[in-house]
């Protein structure tokens, strides 16, 4: 049957078993939009404030529920908005397909109205990008643009089309979805007997999991494989819930605010075994000196990160459920007493720990913890809120802590929050922010009280950047340079006058109650936490500095 472009859109994307977009209209995007209406009850659209919100709200909702986020936006100002979203979903990992209108194709490269090359802008933070001037490569183009974004290390995809292409029309046929195989050709049997030989002769293993380990789905078998050879564990922040945060082989994060466990036990094992993580910087620290008297065997999907920053002995570049799966069903059961039993008296030596007196983000995000009982999606800006909400809140499951880890966005957190409790209704969601990366679009707060979301927007609030405060005082001599947030905000009236409830705790004893109180809401609530402005992230390693080097809050 011969159908518009817009209609071959939406068509393709029902093919895609797509039901929820992100997004927000514009000119260039009008005939789409005219067919998302006629289908609105097949494929909901979610309108929200910015479009930087929509695009986080898309990532959001692919992280928590592992389908694709997908996210539309108008020609020029409209597409270029997207691009903090796009770079956010390319550095974590994220299976994103972003939909874009540009001027007709006669006024490409023209200076035309509202007209940018958002192909060439996209290029450096997308898995492909593609411009379609021609209506009859339309559905192909959607088709493979679906398949790579989750192919392989999953990633966004950006399609932009000229609004002559939405209106032209081209016989449409239906095509079955092209399946994502999972990786595994490279694990051959000498491939597996080399890791197994390596596993065998180390008398001090230690795990440290990645994204990869989410994004593979290989949450239980990395929990088989850590308990066959007796190894303790882990997690980057991007890893945090693909191993169980209650388990007794979990030794916390790992690297710059890492526990003094993880990054002590990374320094004295024998073999380090990396599981779908990239050796970011961050974690690190002092390429020199980490995991010095370590073999490192490498698992993961993409073999540009193997010995990109740190060289390996041994590598397997498959997906990592496939790997472990193959692993495990080759492994017999180890004891290492010895080695595991040095690793808890680091646990029991070095305790997470912080001031009791006072309020404090720490004592918030435990008691979070247990009103919620663990069972919530937890989605974060950017700061010292983020790594406190890494720190002392367990992650049990995969999918359940949203933060962006690679780019570091600040206003991540919220439009995530809505993406993830629209593709998770019957969960409860929560943003942990800090007051500066809440500022930079809590204008989303419209979109959560538009659809009647019950999310819940927990702001540690310290009336500064905190983060970047913490390095002033520590490294530039406390030149606390344009980091105090003046004036105040009545946050309680903000969310008032957009539709939500707002609640203030400013004492321990406020905490539990109001938490149970905001959980209970139906609608949107934003409880407004008050802390010191001079409250610091600890565990912390100083820039260039070996892991093992970690400063310690004093007491």
């Amino acid at each position: 049957m011969e159908l518009t472009g817009a209609q071959i859109i939406i068509e393709c994307l029902k093919e895609q078993g797509i039901d929820t977009v992100f997004g927000y209209p514009g000119g260039a995007v009008l005939n789409i939009y005219d067919e998302l209406y006629k289908n609105q009850d097949t494929i909901k659209h979610i309108l929200t404030s910015h479009e930087q919100g929509a695009c986080h709200a898309a990532d959001g909702y692919a992280r928590s529920t592992g389908k694709v986020g997908v996210v539309f936006a108008t020609s020029g100002p409209g597409a270029t908005n997207l691009v903090t979203g796009i770079a956010t979903a390319y550095m974590d990992s994220v299976p994103l397909v972003a939909i874009t209108g540009n001027v007709p194709v006669a006024l490409l490269g023209k200076d035309s109205f509202q007209e940018v090359d958002i192909a060439g802008i996209t290029l450096p933070i997308t898995k492909h990008n593609y411009i379609v001037k021609d209506v009859s490569d339309l559905a192909e183009t959607i088709r493979a643009a679906f398949y790579i974004a989750q192919e392989g290390r999953p990633g966004p995809v950006l399609i932009d089309i000229p609004k002559d292409v939405t209106a032209n029309k081209h016989v449409f046929k239906n095509a079955p979805v092209k399946q994502i195989k999972r990786k595994k050709k490279a694990i051959t049997e000498a491939c597996v007997a080399e890791a197994l030989k390596l596993i065998d002769e180390s008398k001090k293993p230690y795990i440290y999991a990645g994204g990869g380990v989410i994004k593979s789905d290989a949450a239980k078998e990395l929990t088989t494989f850590a308990e066959k050879i007796q190894a303790p564990v882990t997690c980057s922040l991007m890893g945090m819930g693909g191993f169980p945060g209650n388990h007794e082989l979990y030794t916390g994060m790992i690297g710059m605010h890492g526990t003094k466990t993880s990054n002590l036990g990374v320094t004295q094992c024998d073999l380090l075994i990396v599981v779908g993580a990239r050796f970011s910087d961050r974690v690190v620290g002092k390429v020199d000196c980490f995991a010095p008297d370590a073999q490192v065997l490498h698992i993961d999907v993409d073999p540009a990160e193997v010995n990109k920053n740190i060289l390996t002995q041994h590598c397997m570049i498959g997906d990592i459920k496939k790997v472990l799966s193959q692993l495990n069903k080759e492994l017999p059961t180890y004891q290492r007493n010895d080695w595991v039993k040095t690793i808890k008296e680091l646990t029991h030596e070095y305790p997470l720990q912080y001031n009791q007196e006072g309020l404090k983000a720490q004592y918030v995000i435990e008691k979070l913890y247990e009103v919620t009982r663990g069972d919530a999606i937890i989605t974060t800006e950017v700061g010292q809120h983020q790594i406190w909400a890494a720190q002392y809140y367990k992650y049990k499951k995969p999918k359940t802590f949203l933060s962006s880890g690679g780019l570091g966005t600040m206003g991540y957190g919220l439009g995530a929050c809505i993406g993830a409790q629209v593709g998770n209704p019957e969960s409860k969601v929560i943003n942990i922010a800090g007051d500066g990366s809440f500022r930079m679009n809590l204008n989303e707060i419209i979109t959560a009280v538009r659809y009647n979301l019950p999310i819940v927007i927990v702001v540690i609030n310290n009336h500064v950047l905190g983060m970047v405060r913490q390095w002033q005082n520590l490294f530039y001599d406390k030149r606390y340079a344009y980091t105090t947030l003046d004036p105040d905000i009545d946050y309680i009236k903000l969310a008032e006058s957009f539709g939500a409830i707002g609640y203030n705790i400013t004492t321990k004893e406020e905490v539990v109650p109001t938490l149970t109180k905001a959980l209970n809401q139906s609608k949107p609530v934003l409880v407004n936490c008050l802390i010191d402005k001079d409250d610091k992230v600890f565990p912390m390693v100083a820039p260039g500095a070996s892991i093992e080097d970690v400063m310690i809050e004093e007491l």
